[in-house]
């Protein structure tokens, strides 16, 4: 790139660089190679305006006129406008800024018209400023198959029902028709455009991506501590900006292990699910090209299966009905101790605790922990168990757990926790030798201190581990606890924490934040920086499956078409997989393609809205977020039988899932709940925060 500038723009300004003529884009290229020399006004071709405080600048080219702003060393290009005959450059300025107030304190005028939306009234048409073209369709690369049938459009709402056209389309020619006001330009991600020529190619037809730009914060962690002695940490609340960093991390180690002689650098990327995985590898291989061989992208529990698979002993850990009942053969055969008095307490305890509770102090505590000896269960904390237990208890607990592993040994099964201890054993030992030169740990909230130790130890040098981590994000855990690893780490004083939300507007953040007060692990000690702002999020009380589908078919195209998304951007979260079967029928009966995806099988480029579970949705984000299906799962969110404790421990870690759903959200979010016989995870939305008037 000629000088010490490098240009971003916004996916806007892209669509209207892809509408140009060959000339033109020739002559506007030369312009941006022009700003990457010297971007500052010359009184002749740059002018600065008198908008946002004089950062705004415009360039002449011809006819057109490119708008622009720079804070060294990145240019961002946001918008190209034709000025004709009769147009003054001023009256194209009042154009483009979209009548708001000069320095862009107040955006609610362009915020979609939600009242509108959800009266379900036919909307009055919206004619096209100018006819669909065949030189248009051309230029944006529309195929000719479509063309007939685009040029008979006549109105906004008649392109986007054209029968037979993808919404990558659609959007496409809406997005050249309907010029984005300035304030939402500056709300949209900024990407990386690389060499000008990369423009030409792009425009040519040759497949390539931009990546996106990171903030400077950002931008200063992916190399910080580097060459350390020991691990990074990065903390921070959604839309942070954590995974995304994570993968620029991976294009460091690289670069710094090539300059330290190491030719072929291998680094192990892990998060927690399927989904997340498939995810983070498609982005790797665009950002890291032929150096994505370099990568292997694991869930951490797959790395964990394989290497307790070349121990011998069991294999396929024991799913949880056989956990379950060979759990009830272990407390009828355990010897309790103590007295008569002594022995009727421990049996009272272990009446008083569910199943499923017991089972996860088993795994999640003793055995997550490493804890061999009563002595150390008694010693131990047990951060985010509500259920208190005295030393007595304890014991018992403990005389269950021998006999569970007894069991366990006997049917030749074994639980996930002890799958996780025999790999960290086996990679302590050296029964596993193969090694890492960088190991990434992404969404560590949700791996037990057993896995994370396990990935150190695959780790050649501990500053070659980086990990990223919200507690309050953390929805398989009971909790969180950085002190059970930070001293096998080191990582104290190496840890980053993120603040800017780059991902959900101020509006879904706050009213997930309000939501999540009274399921939060760890208080944020700075209030979170917003890039974006929007409309309140929306609770809808519905009355039956089919009023919800209703809504759902409705609200998703409806608020797709407004905010200039595809359906395909948009995603329904589930409470289970039976409601998003359920979900994803009712909606393909009302005409709305949707598919439901476990998260195995989570394919971000199928053109259907994507229902999903709301565990499996993590990491992820969509545009448009509706969170539904409580009338066919609810009753799977709340176990049967619970004493108090129990229940608020339960109720806490539900509510952080219902968090991180939410924030999945970047622009518009819909909460829908069951008017009536609602669980109590599905109360709590603030009105100063919500709109409940739908």
């Amino acid at each position: 790139m000629s000088g010490e500038w490098l240009t971003t723009m916004k996916p806007s300004f892209l669509t209207e660089w892809m509408a140009l003529p060959a000339k033109e884009s020739r002559q506007i290229g030369q312009k941006i190679e022009l700003l990457t020399r010297d971007p500052t006004p010359d009184a002749k071709v740059k002018k600065q305006l008198k908008y946002m405080n004089g950062r705004l600048h415009r360039i002449r080219s011809g006819d057109y006129r490119l708008f622009y702003t720079f804070d060294h060393p990145y240019i961002s290009l946001l918008a190209l406008r034709r000025r004709d005959n009769d147009t003054y450059d001023e009256d194209l300025d009042t154009e483009f800024l979209g009548g708001l107030d000069p320095q862009f304190i107040g955006s609610s005028r362009v915020l979609p018209d939600w009242e509108r939306m959800f009266a379900r009234r036919e909307p009055e048409k919206t004619p096209l400023p100018e006819p669909i073209s065949v030189e248009l369709l051309s230029s944006l690369r529309v195929p000719e198959v479509y063309h007939q049938r685009l040029e008979l459009v006549r109105t906004r709402e008649d392109l986007f029902d054209c029968p037979g056209i993808s919404d990558e389309i659609k959007l496409q020619v809406d997005e050249y028709l309907f010029e984005r006001p300035l304030v939402e330009r500056l709300a949209e991600p900024d990407y990386l455009t690389g060499d000008i020529s990369d423009l030409l190619r792009y425009k040519g037809g040759e497949l390539l991506a931009f990546l996106l730009k990171l903030d400077p914060g950002q931008e200063r962690v992916v190399d910080w501590a580097l060459n350390s002695g020991a691990p990074t940490l990065v903390k921070g609340g959604p839309g942070t900006g954590k995974s995304i960093l994570a993968l620029y991390r991976v294009r460091s180690m690289i670069h710094a292990l090539r300059e330290a002689g190491v030719d072929q650098p291998r680094i192990l990327f892990t998060t927690y699910t399927h989904a997340l995985a498939s995810y983070s590898e498609q982005l790797l291989c665009r950002l890291l090209g032929p150096d994505a061989g370099c990568v292997r992208v694991r869930t951490a529990d797959s790395c964990a299966y394989e290497i307790a698979g070349s121990i011998p002993g069991p294999r396929a850990p024991a799913p949880d009905g056989e956990l379950k009942y060979l759990l009830k053969q272990a407390i009828a055969v355990a010897l309790l101790e103590g007295n008569a008095l002594q022995a009727s307490a421990q049996a009272m305890a272990l009446e008083q605790m569910s199943a499923d509770y017991l089972l996860d102090e088993l795994s999640k505590v003793i055995e997550a922990r490493e804890l061999v000896t009563l002595d150390a269960y008694l010693k131990a904390p047990r951060s985010g168990r509500r259920v208190p237990l005295n030393r007595t208890q304890r014991t018992a607990v403990w005389l269950v757990h021998e006999a569970f592993n007894r069991q366990l040994v006997l049917k030749g099964r074994r639980t996930w926790q002890q799958m996780r201890r025999q790999a960290l054993e086996a990679v302590r030992s050296g029964a596993w030798s193969e090694r890492y030169d960088g190991v990434i740990v992404d969404e560590a909230q949700d791996l037990d201190p057993t896995l994370i130790r396990m990935l150190a130890e695959l780790c050649k040098e501990p500053n070659g581990l980086l990990l990223t981590a919200d507690a309050n994000q953390s929805i398989y855990g009971s909790g969180f606890r950085w002190a059970d690893v930070r001293e096998d780490l080191r990582i104290q004083g190496r840890t980053v924490v993120l603040r800017v939300n780059h991902r959900s507007t101020r509006e879904i953040g706050d009213a997930a934040r309000s939501y999540l007060q009274e399921g939060a692990l760890e208080s944020y000690e700075q209030e979170p920086t917003y890039i974006s702002s929007g409309p309140r999020p929306v609770v809808y009380s519905s009355t039956s499956a089919e009023d919800e589908s209703n809504f759902l078919a409705s609200f998703l195209p409806t608020t797709a078409r407004e905010l200039r998304v595809g359906l395909a951007a948009c995603a329904v979260l589930v409470p289970s997989e039976r409601a998003g079967r359920a979900v994803a029928a009712r909606l393909d009966a009302a005409g709305i393609r949707a598919v439901y995806m476990p998260g195995r099988e989570l394919n971000l480029e199928e053109p259907r809205i994507k229902v999903l579970t709301l565990s499996s949705a993590k990491g992820l984000e969509f545009p448009v977020v509706a969170i539904a299906g409580f009338l066919e799962g609810a009753s799977s969110l709340i176990r049967d039988r619970l004493d108090s404790a129990e229940l608020e421990e339960d109720f806490m870690r539900l509510r952080r899932t219902m968090f991180v759903a939410m924030t999945r959200a970047t622009r518009a979010l819909l909460v829908i709940i069951p008017a009536d016989h609602r669980p109590s995870i599905l109360t709590g939305f603030d009105e100063r925060y919500w709109n409940l008037g739908a």
